[in-house]
């Protein structure tokens, strides 16, 4: 499995033809090194909002409503380059319209053959609530592939431990994160949820991300973050649990991953943290015991 990560820069193509080609173009150049699976960022689709006409692209919500004319469109694009390319594409976010102007923040996944499925993100931060029309998602999943199980937790949702810990128990051996972040501490938080459980659950996590600026977008902003694969800490990995972090500028980090030396591995760890996971739950240290002096 060779895996490429985004760190994309976000633009303002003039229509969504634009914005189509733009994709098309990474993705290719993701193909060209190598990738059979490509992890586009959260929010990638509201970089389309940029032809919007100024009033419109500057109201989040309105911008929101008009983008949904593009979801046909946005899952064709994505479901073309998987099957052009035969690749396994997570298609970034689109946050799409589930009635009563309601939104989910969803991903789409899609397969070399065209099959299309999705993960919603399940946990919602400080600006997705503030915008008062986007709902969670109430479903976590896991995707086979050819090359073994996966799992994809967007953003926010890596830094809680029991979304991955169920995915890897139903058998997921990379968890696949698009993220969007706008402050340092903002890429920091999605970059230690990856390692934490890339450490707890001794699996690979790949982060892709959005990156540059964007004033004309009340979402895509600031964009901060490095795109970047973690691994675990141990016997046959990076001492520092970094596969590899994209250079400043860069469009993608791409690596392959070798997910049978991972099974085998576990064997001859060091540490054994996923199969101790249970130890924390023993009811005696369920709960803390005060002592006072």
């Amino acid at each position: 499995m060779v895996v490429a990560v985004a760190q994309y820069a976000i633009g303002a193509p003039a229509d969504f033809s634009d914005f189509a080609a733009r994709v098309g173009g990474r993705v290719a150049g993701a193909v060209q090194a190598g990738a059979n699976v490509v992890v586009l960022p959260e929010y990638l689709a509201l970089e389309a909002a940029a032809g919007q006409v100024e009033e419109v692209r500057a109201d989040f919500v309105r911008s929101l409503a008009a983008m949904q004319v593009q979801h046909d469109g946005y899952i064709a694009m994505a479901c073309e380059l998987a099957m052009r390319h035969s690749i396994y594409l997570v298609a970034g976010t689109f946050l799409v319209d589930i009635g009563g102007g309601r939104y989910r923040n969803r991903s789409y996944f899609i397969a070399p053959s065209g099959k299309i499925t999705f993960q919603d993100k399940l946990t919602l931060t400080g600006f997705e609530r503030d915008a008062r029309v986007i709902e969670a998602g109430d479903e976590l999943k896991v995707f086979d592939t050819e090359f073994g199980r996966v799992g994809i937790d967007v953003c926010y949702d890596i830094e809680f431990p029991l979304y991955a810990r169920a995915q890897v128990e139903g058998g997921a051996r990379v968890i696949l994160v698009p993220s969007c972040t706008d402050t340092d501490a903002g890429a920091h938080r999605v970059r230690v949820g990856c390692q934490a459980r890339a450490l707890e659950n001794q699996v690979y996590v790949a982060c892709s991300v959005t990156a540059g600026e964007a004033a004309w977008s009340p979402a895509l902003d600031v964009n901060t973050g490095r795109a970047a694969i973690y691994t675990p800490i141990d016997r046959g990995f990076p001492s520092d649990g970094v596969e590899i972090r994209a250079d400043e500028g860069a469009q993608w980090a791409c690596a392959e991953l070798d997910l049978e030396a991972l099974d085998a591995f576990k064997r001859n760890a060091q540490v054994a943290n996923a199969s101790d996971w249970l130890a924390q739950l023993r009811p005696s240290t369920m709960r803390a015991r005060v002592e006072r002096f």
